[in-house]
């Protein structure tokens, strides 16, 4: 089972939501609901991960997206370069995890650490 929400704050609202925007394409999630301060992304109309500026600094926080296969990942990963974000991780196997973990790692523009990782099973 994922998750079902995750929400936290950001330093620049405008500028975290046009990354995010850019970087979850890739992966068909895209902003389902927008105010002036907070966005919400997920598919099919369902909230997956809310963002906004709540009053309080943000610290970094970890969290893992879905994908539906290796190539997915790639793209998740150029996306985040392309829009600003720091490679923290290439896409690539992580058995560390576990023999069928592919993943990659981003880190936006407040320090969060932003992954994809499809989980291949043979």
């Amino acid at each position: 089972m994922g998750y079902d929400h995750l929400g936290f704050n950001v330093k620049n609202f405008l500028a975290s939501r046009d990354f995010y925007i850019r970087l979850l394409a890739p992966l068909d999630i895209g902003v389902v609901h927008e105010t002036a301060d907070w966005a919400m992304f997920g598919e099919n109309g369902r909230g997956l991960l809310w963002i906004g500026s709540y009053g309080a600094p943000p610290g970094p926080i970890h969290f893992a997206f879905k994908a539906r296969d290796r190539a997915a990942v790639h793209a998740f990963h150029a996306a985040g370069i392309e829009a600003g974000g720091r490679d923290n991780g290439a896409p690539g196997p992580r058995p560390q995890y576990h023999p069928g973990y592919y993943a990659a790692f981003i880190t936006d523009p407040d320090g969060h650490n932003v992954e994809a990782v499809v989980h291949e099973h043979g």
